[in-house]
């Protein structure tokens, strides 16, 4: 059965968990791990995250389509959850890392057992060092955050405050001399203190796909984000910026035409931009 549990002994684990020193003594999986030859990529963040790093995370993962990257998250609220979503709708395998057993009573959070249960249908996998019947408990998350960190080429990091449980999978993936990826946020957010922290001490700055298949050493295929490809995969709201923009605006007018509440207005400026869809030069929004 695909999400029959079994027990890996250590020289069965994947090769990266079993380079850092403090490597769990067993590992218990249900699916199938994908490929070793893949680069692991970990994704953390916020469990309240915001609009801002729903959306980050989805324009991320997305760029990731068609390559070998796995994704690797925690199963958690917010960020985690974004992250195996969008994984799995953009086909790209992942492994969820609970902060429980894996016995389906006890899997942590309930909210998402369904979730869990379609990523083991679409190829994927559920770890955990922890006994099958082992309830989450304070404790427990930290020690799986360092079996992300240890699993994985590189952390990525969108939305954490100051004391969030992010940090330590964070300080961890550099403790094992792995990359780690920070989005940028909004200065004025909490979710943004803790990434920011990290920015501060030299961690990789990532605004782009492009950003993160460099870091994992992948190389671009030519086109593939070509600004014509995006054009034809906008979203209605995106849409609607670029016929109001057919001849360039301010800001403020652009925000005015959309009708829409002026957080939500920015906010999706700010994806565009980051997107590379439209620039915003001496207050004038365009098409880039």
């Amino acid at each position: 059965m695909p999400d029959a549990l079994q027990l890996l002994a250590p020289s069965d684990f994947p090769p990266l968990l079993q380079e850092i020193p403090d490597r769990p003594k067993q590992l218990y999986v249900r699916g199938s791990l994908p490929s070793y030859e893949h680069k692991w990529l970990a994704v953390v963040g916020s469990r309240a995250c915001t609009d801002y790093g729903r959306r980050v995370c989805k324009y991320l993962i997305d760029g990731l389509r068609g390559y070998p990257v796995v994704i690797v998250s925690g199963l958690a609220y917010g960020i985690d959850a974004e992250a195996h979503r969008n994984a799995l709708d953009a086909g790209l395998p992942t492994v969820g890392v609970p902060g429980s057993g894996l016995d389906w009573n006890i899997l942590y959070p309930r909210a998402n057992v369904a979730l869990a249960k379609e990523i083991l249908e679409k190829g994927g996998a559920l770890l955990s060092e922890e006994k099958p019947d082992m309830k989450a408990t304070d404790y427990t998350f930290p020690k799986r955050n360092r079996v992300m960190a240890g699993l994985c080429h590189a952390t990525l990091m969108i939305e954490a405050r100051e004391r969030s449980g992010s940090l330590i999978t964070a300080k961890l993936t550099t403790e094992y001399n792995r990359e780690l990826l920070v989005v940028p946020g909004p200065i004025f957010s909490e979710e943004s203190k803790g990434t920011h922290q990290f920015l501060r001490l030299g961690a990789t700055a990532v605004t782009s796909p492009e950003d993160l298949l460099m870091a994992l050493g992948i190389v671009k295929r030519e086109g593939a984000t070509s600004l014509s490809s995006l054009r034809s995969d906008l979203s209605p709201e995106e849409r609607r910026v670029f016929d109001i923009i057919a001849s360039p605006l301010s800001r403020d007018q652009l925000i005015d035409a959309l009708e829409l509440p002026i957080s939500d207005a920015n906010v999706l400026l700010s994806m565009m931009e980051i997107k590379g869809l439209i620039v915003e030069e001496l207050g004038v929004v365009r098409q880039k």
